[in-house]
């Protein structure tokens, strides 16, 4: 047996029926084309008969990928198979995805057909796919709870009407893995023709086993796997792309298996799905999360600087992540404090680097964040407050969906004024970039929030702005009932700090 896993990804379909990420067309284009550039093997557009929306995107999908497998979703009725048909019949390689339930629970509450009925409808639906496709899969609906002699004697009909691929879902996430892995190894034992088709299977995150339960059944056969990017789906998610694609590319040596994904565009992958659903991933999730690669604890610190592999089981450059991030908190040790200050421009001497520990320490304490700034307060006299080189004198912003936003901003430094007028996507941008333009100083907005600290329409807003200034990190900070005067002076707070910052420097070398 092949120890190629096929990958087939489901987020344009399965994912995109998680509440809150839907995508319009130009959106479901954007992330097919990187599914493509990902080199998934079979990407499920959609379901054409759900709507317009859907078959068009299936349709356009379709035409523009080329080098990849294209699939369409169809209940085992004859209107979703031929609507199918109608939006694949472009694509360089397509196929008909076909399914039905067997479990009886739903045979009896959702279907109201009896066992017979269903395996008809199986026979029928899989014989009209593939009288219009070469390519036919057979998803049997809730297979994990299904009777298994039932269960096979749908399967050994599908393939019999011509099914090149069979799916297994989990379709609630209730198998527990050996129960899962134990439904392949029962088909291939029981079903005659078995080897006629690939076995797949698809598994939902209910109880948090989608990944160990897709692993179960790949050891058990299956030589496909539905997923989706972030393992987003229906209720709490599917099977996890990255997470499968990279468990057996870690473990290869134990699992045996590989896939043909270009693992490097797995990150590029996550950012886009987030950014075109606004489904944030979650900063512990595995692989693609903020801190799969960030580390706190002095003792992994020091280790993931003498040894990367040490703490980490993978590269972040596999997985298209730059760089490990060490973050300064209040569990972090000498090494990384010195490292942070080495990168910064500052070698310190053991006393100095012992003082400037302590102090972290203190701060850490109080502080969840740490950042350079504070880091360079630190070593300049303590924790002493950074001076306004620059003061917000004026600042007028005009914007709206019709217009290009524009800002005219003036600033003071040694009482002299300075006026510039920037131009931006919107207000906030066209007001950072007069400022840029005044100060000298241009800044790459990392994280920009906004909180209410009082209550009412009049309320007092709270901007806070982490900026980086040429690989150097500077947060600011501004409180005003206006947020277009907070906004300024927030960026205007960080901005000052960059200044003294360099001139602290330029001054040590001087000296």
């Amino acid at each position: 047996m092949e120890n190629r896993v096929h990958i087939f990804d489901t987020t344009l379909r399965d994912g995109e029926q998680s509440p809150g990420c839907s995508m319009n067309l130009e959106e479901k284009l954007k992330l097919a084309h990187q599914l493509e550039a990902l080199q998934v093997d079979v990407i499920e557009a959609g379901f054409p008969i759900a709507s317009e929306g859907d078959f068009e995107s299936v349709r356009k999908v379709a035409q523009e990928i080329r080098s990849v497998t294209v699939a369409a979703l169809a209940r085992a009725i004859e209107k979703d198979i031929l609507r199918a048909w109608k939006a694949l019949e472009s694509a360089a390689s397509p196929r008909i995805h076909t399914f039905i339930a067997t479990s009886d629970i739903h045979l009896k509450f959702k279907l109201k057909r009896s066992r017979e009925q269903v395996l008809d409808d199986t026979i029928q639906a899989v014989r009209l796919a593939r009288s219009l496709c070469n390519e036919v899969e057979f998803s049997a609906e809730d297979a994990g709870r299904s009777d298994l002699d039932y269960l096979c004697q749908v399967v050994e009909a599908a393939i019999g009407e011509g099914a090149t691929i069979i799916n297994i879902p989990d379709t609630v996430g209730y198998c527990v893995p050996e129960e899962f892995g134990e439904i392949f190894k029962v088909l291939q034992k029981k079903v005659s023709n078995i080897q006629q088709a690939r076995l797949s299977c698809h598994c939902h995150n209910d109880l948090g086993f989608a990944v160990a339960n897709s692993l179960s059944a790949i050891q058990a056969g299956a030589r496909q796997v539905e997923c989706t990017i972030n393992g987003i789906g229906e209720r709490a998610g599917n099977a996890s792309l990255e997470e499968i694609v990279m468990g057996l590319r870690v473990r290869k040596e134990h699992l045996g298996f590989t896939t043909g994904v270009v693992a490097e565009e797995i990150y590029k992958s996550s950012h886009l799905l987030s950014n075109l659903t606004g489904m944030i991933v979650q900063a512990n999730k595995a692989i693609v999360g903020k801190n799969a690669f960030a580390h706190e604890a002095g003792i992994h610190q020091d280790g993931v600087l003498k040894q990367a592999s040490t703490y980490e089981i993978m590269t972040p450059q596999s997985v298209g992540v730059p760089t490990s991030d060490l973050v300064l908190g209040k569990h972090s040790g000498r090494h990384a404090l010195s490292k942070r200050y080495d990168d910064l421009g500052y070698q310190l001497e053991k006393k100095e680097l012992d003082r400037a520990y302590m102090l972290f320490t203190k701060l850490a304490d109080k502080k969840k964040d740490i950042y350079d700034e504070d880091l360079l307060a630190i070593i300049h006299d303590g924790l002493r407050i950074i001076p306004e080189r620059y003061q917000l004198k004026y600042v007028h912003a005009v914007g709206g969906n019709q217009v290009l936003a524009s800002a005219t901003v003036k600033l003071t430094k040694d009482e002299e004024p300075f006026v510039e007028r920037g131009l931006g996507d919107g207000p906030i941008e066209a007001i950072y970039r007069a400022i840029d333009q005044i100060t000298g100083v241009v800044g790459r907005l990392l994280d920009f929030s906004v909180r209410s600290v009082s209550r009412g329409k009049d309320a007092v807003g709270e901007v806070f702005v982490h900026v980086d200034f040429e690989g150097q990190s500077f947060s600011g900070k501004a409180a005003s009932s206006d947020l277009i005067d907070a906004s300024a002076r927030a960026y205007l707070n960080a901005v000052n700090k960059t200044v003294h910052a360099r001139e602290s420097r330029d001054s040590q070398k001087e000296s």
